[in-house]
C-alpha cells in the first residue's frame, strides 16, 4: 500500500488553512490578473458603481455595487477555485457575499427622493419604534 497524501487538513495546524476554493482560479502559467479574474471582475463592477455615483447617478450606482458582490456571491457558488475571492469557507463566503448584495440593492430601490420599491409595513415600524 502507497503512503498518499490526505488531502484533508491535518488535526493539528501551525499555520492558517487556506479557504477552500482559494487556490488560483486559472493554471500558474497565466500571467498574475488573468489567475484572479474572480476577484477582478467584482472589484470593476464595484469600481463602476462607485464612478456613477461619484459622476450623479446614483441608484444606478449603487445597484451595480450591490449587482457586484451579488456576482462575487453567485461565483464563489458555483466555481470551485476562485482565487482571493474564497475569504472564508464556501458557505461562508457565499451568504456574505448574498446578503451584503441583496441588502445594498433593496436600499437602493427604496432610496428617497421617487422610490422605485416601497414596502408599506416600513412606514409604521418607523411610526411606532421613532416617533
Amino acid at each position: 500500500m502507497s503512503a498518499e497524501r490526505s488531502r484533508r487538513f491535518p488535526a493539528w495546524t501551525r499555520t492558517t488553512a487556506r479557504p477552500e476554493g482559494g487556490g488560483r482560479a486559472i493554471g500558474p502559467n497565466a500571467p498574475a490578473p488573468a489567475r484572479q479574474w474572480p476577484i477582478l471582475a467584482v472589484l470593476g463592477a464595484v469600481a463602476v458603481g462607485l464612478l456613477l455615483t461619484a459622476a450623479g447617478s446614483f441608484r444606478a450606482g449603487i445597484v451595480l455595487i450591490g449587482a457586484g458582490l451579488l456576482l462575487g456571491a453567485g461565483l464563489r457558488w458555483l466555481m470551485p477555485s476562485v482565487g482571493m475571492l474564497a475569504v472564508r469557507s464556501r458557505f461562508t463566503d457565499v451568504i456574505t457575499y448574498g446578503i451584503l448584495g441583496a441588502v445594498i440593492v433593496l436600499l437602493a430601490l427604496m432610496a428617497q427622493p421617487n422610490p422605485i420599491l416601497e414596502i408599506p409595513f416600513l412606514e409604521d415600524i418607523v411610526r411606532f419604534s421613532v416617533r
